[in-house]
C-alpha cells in the first residue's frame, strides 16, 4: 500500500455561540407603552487571537413607543457596538495563514422590550458562527498496480481516410451507367 498527501484548503476550525445583550435605552419622554422593537444594519468582522476569534460589530436598534398617556409616539434609534469572543475547536493556535469567515447564524433580534424607570430595557439575542479556512493535508491510499491493460485507440482521421480509399470507386459514374443500360 502506498499513500499520497494532497495539500488543499479546508475548514480547519469552527465554532458558534449565542449571545444576549441587555440594553438600557434612555428616552426623551416618559414612555407609556412599547409599541415595537426591531434591529437593523447588522455588520461585523473577525480577527484571530490564539485559539479564539474576536468579533467586532454593531447593529441599530429602533424602539417605537408611546408617551403622554398613549397620545403621542416616537421612535428611539441607537447604534449598539459590540465585541464578542468565540473559542475555536479543532484548530492549531500557532497557524496564522487562515481566512476567517464570520456568519450571523441567527441575526440580532429583540426578544423583550419593557419600560423601566429611566427609559426602556431591551433584550437582544444573536447567534454568531465562525469558520477558519486554511491549508491542510489529506492522506489517501494509492493503488500502484502498473500492469493495467490499455485499449489501443486508432486515430479517427486515419481510419476515415482508409474507409474512403476502400469504399470509393473511382469509376463510379461509368459503372452506374453500364448497370443502367443492362436493365
Amino acid at each position: 500500500m502506498a499513500f499520497r498527501e494532497i495539500v488543499t484548503k479546508a475548514v480547519i476550525g469552527k465554532g458558534k455561540k449565542q449571545f444576549v445583550d441587555q440594553l438600557s435605552l434612555k428616552t426623551s419622554n416618559s414612555p407609556t407603552t412599547v409599541l415595537g422593537c426591531w434591529v437593523i444594519n447588522h455588520s461585523f468582522s473577525g480577527s484571530k487571537i490564539g485559539n479564539r476569534v474576536r468579533i467586532e460589530g454593531s447593529y441599530d436598534i429602533n424602539v417605537w413607543y408611546s408617551y403622554d398617556n398613549d397620545t403621542k409616539t416616537e421612535v428611539l434609534k441607537e447604534t449598539h457596538p459590540y465585541q464578542e469572543t468565540i473559542t475555536i475547536t479543532g484548530n492549531d493556535p500557532d497557524s496564522s495563514e487562515e481566512e476567517i469567515i464570520v456568519r450571523s447564524l441567527d441575526g440580532p433580534s429583540c426578544m423583550k422590550a419593557e419600560i423601566v424607570a429611566d427609559g426602556i430595557s431591551c433584550t437582544v439575542e444573536k447567534t454568531l458562527g465562525i469558520e477558519l479556512v486554511g491549508d491542510t493535508k489529506v492522506r489517501i491510499n494509492v493503488d500502484e498496480e502498473t500492469d493495467e491493460s490499455w485499449d489501443e485507440i486508432i486515430d479517427s482521421e486515419e481510419s476515415i481516410e482508409q474507409a474512403i480509399d476502400q469504399e470509393v470507386t473511382e469509376d463510379y459514374l461509368n459503372t452506374n451507367s453500364e448497370e443502367s443500360q443492362e436493365e
